[in-house]
């Protein structure tokens, strides 16, 4: 069947349209107006321009790589050179990120990193303002079986899911660390929307309790995790006793496991004081970075 002559001319600008976009895309990796790591990215986001450049055009649009040289690096990461960025699975995509981040001196960020401290020490602060200022970091979502709450997203705020939901995560090993709560409703920190985040080249960053902290440590190898510290033990009581949200027992009782807490820090990768909140965070989002 012929195509009409009409779609046969829409099908050429087209062709030629895509062919000068992935020119001008390659012009900019030549000039330095866009890193390949960003291209790369791209891709994996659906943009056409970045999808459809060949594996092979986009490596020799790198400096110093020549059509033997960049043979051989696709068959150093097992990718046929046929294929199109867009085209890539997600071992592929894996590999050519790290050679590329290796190849401009970058080095590894931690697939997740997590965030914890004694009670009162700021965490949930210095967590809001990373929300707020660093877009490229992702914060996790716990799963819960309690209900929600007026005014919370399920996959926002939490993942509500029901007990026996909750049960099968368990079984199928989907959770990194999970707890049951005041002897009623668990909370857990499921895998896949993590991995998932990593793959697009978010940094992930999870705040939980000391326990949890110690589950992913089993769990997660990799993860880094990081200690937020008061300046001082007065300073840690002057924001437990001015918040004004509990009575003096449980005060008391928060204080205690503060203590606790405070002595577990040797077990962290790193420790930041939270004496400001904007320079804690800034400290935070550079050990994310690696």
């Amino acid at each position: 069947m012929q195509m009409p002559e009409v779609d046969r001319k829409a099908a050429s600008r087209a062709a030629v349209a895509a062919r000068q976009a992935r020119a001008e895309l390659k012009q900019q990796m030549v000039t330095g107006e866009i890193s390949e790591l960003r291209v790369l990215q791209l891709a994996g986001q659906g943009n056409a321009a970045a999808a459809s450049l060949r594996v092979t055009e986009f490596l020799m649009a790198l400096p110093a790589i020549g059509r033997v040289k960049a043979e051989r690096v696709l068959n150093q990461l097992q990718i046929s050179p046929r294929k199109r960025l867009g085209g890539l699975g997600r071992l592929q995509q894996q590999r050519l990120t790290a050679w590329l981040s290796e190849r401009a001196g970058i080095r590894k960020a931690p697939p997740l990193t997590v965030l914890a401290g004694p009670t009162a020490v700021g965490k949930g602060t210095v967590v809001s303002y990373i929300k707020e200022n660093y877009p490229e970091v992702k914060l996790s979502v716990s799963a819960t079986t309690r209900p929600a709450r007026p005014g919370e997203i399920h996959g926002e705020h939490y993942f509500f899911v029901s007990n026996e939901d909750f049960d099968r995560m368990l079984a199928n090993n989907e959770l990194l660390e999970w707890a049951t709560v005041h002897g009623t409703h668990r909370y857990g920190t499921p895998r896949k929307p993590i991995e998932e985040a990593a793959a697009a080249g978010f940094l992930v960053l999870l705040e939980i309790d000391l326990q949890g902290a110690r589950q992913v440590r089993k769990a997660e190898p990799a993860a880094r995790l990081v200690f937020l510290k008061p300046p001082s033990w007065e300073e840690l009581v002057r924001r437990l006793t001015g918040r004004g949200t509990e009575g003096k027992e449980e005060q008391e009782r928060r204080l205690a496991t503060a203590r606790v807490e405070l002595a577990a820090a040797q077990e962290f990768d790193v420790e930041i004081v939270n004496d400001e909140v904007a320079r804690a965070a800034e400290e935070l989002v550079r050990v994310m970075r690696g």
